[in-house]
Formats: C-alpha cells, structure tokens, sequence
C-alpha cells in the first residue's frame, strides 16, 4: 500500500518528539500501517521538528502566543490539520489545553498517551507524584480525548514497576520506553477499527478486557 492510500495521522507536538519517533520508526517497519501527513507544534523550538523533517513529514508552527485566545488558536491548529485529512490526530507531548470546539471536532479520533496509570496522577509531574506517593507501580495510558483533562476511556496500558531508589529520572526512563511500545498498538487497533467505546470502557473485537495491555 502506497502512502497516499494509507489512514492519515497528524500529530501534535511541544517537545523532544520522542513519542513521535516511535510512531516514525514503527511506520517506518511496517508495524503501523498508516502515514503520518503532519507534525505540528506549538513551539517552534521543538526538538521533535526536527525528528519529523529528518523523516521527510511535513512541520508547520501554530505559536499559540500569537493568537489573542485560545479560541483562536484551536482554531488556526484545526484549520492546519484539516487540511490533512487525517482520519486520527495524535497528541504526542502537545503541552496545551484544548478547548471544547476543538475536542467535539476531533472527538472519537484523537488520541492521547498519559505518563501514569490513569485514573492515577493526572496532570503533570507524574513521575515525582508517584514517588512522593509511595505507589508501588507507575506507567502510562493511551487514551482517548474527552473534555476532562486524561479522563478520556483508556486504550491500553503497561505498568513498571516502582524500585528502592528511583528518582523521577530514573522511573520516567523506564516508563518512556513502555509508551513507545504502546503508542504505536494503540493507534494501529484504532485504523484497524477494532476499537469500540461502550459505558465509557474501551472495548478491543467486541470484547472487554479488563486489563488491556495492563502489566502489573
């Protein structure tokens, strides 16, 4: 299959991009079966740019400190990814809050992946709050996005295991190289359609599985 009949991706970045890579390195090996039309940024000095551009995919900046509003600003983002047409946006580090608008448009098709074992440690700082917490295991969610900030029905996710000693360095190493192994999965289940939300759990083939990819 040639790119231009693959299922679009565009995604959204504010940093280093190296959720972006392992969506680029699984394309790249026929893992997921989909071409990524764009990356886009909030931040024109975002490492991940140059990720995508060594790649061949197309970048553009949206500063989001240009615009008066938010308003305006999801605006102008959604006017760039629609014209990719991509059949999912993919929320890779994009350190923004989306408006209501923004999400209704994009609802059922964007994706987000999470530093923790959501519900757990939504928001920031993850790795840091889990230690202060004493919790015994950490990890990420890939999820889908809903209104409530990393509330969205959870995809899948892998756990690691908290060690004597770990800093928030230490456990966010571990717990990076569990979402770029989950990302990609999670996004290919998507295209592949067999994802379905019912009672806000996700459902993979029709069926409930309560762990999901969960590794605890």
């Amino acid at each position: 299959m040639n790119d231009a009949k693959r299922p679009g991706l565009v995604v959204l970045i504010s940093g280093r991009g190296s959720n972006l890579q392992a969506l680029i390195d699984a394309v790249n090996a026929g893992q997921l079966p989909a071409a990524i039309r764009a990356v886009i940024s909030n931040n024109a000095d975002a490492p991940g740019l140059a990720r995508a551009q060594q790649a061949g995919i197309p970048t553009h900046v949206i500063n989001h400190r240009e615009y008066a509003s938010r308003d305006q600003f999801d605006r102008a983002l959604m006017q760039r990814i629609d014209a990719y047409q991509p059949k999912v946006v993919v929320l890779a580090g994009f350190l923004r809050i989306l408006g209501r608008d923004f999400i209704d448009h994009y609802a059922g098709r964007m994706l987000n992946i999470h530093p923790s074992l959501l519900p757990e440690f939504p928001g920031l700082d993850t790795h840091a709050r889990a230690l202060q917490s004493g919790a015994k295991h950490h990890g990420a969610s890939v999820h889908f996005v809903t209104h409530d900030m990393d509330s969205g029905p959870v995809i899948i996710q892998a756990a690691v295991p908290v060690l004597p000693g770990d800093t928030p360095d230490t456990l966010a190493e571990r717990v990076l190289k569990e979402e770029h192994r989950i990302y990609p999965l999670a996004i290919r289940w998507f295209l592949e359609n067999r994802l379905s939300v019912t009672a806000r759990r996700v459902l993979l083939d029709g069926r409930e599985q309560p762990e999901q990819g969960l590794r605890r």
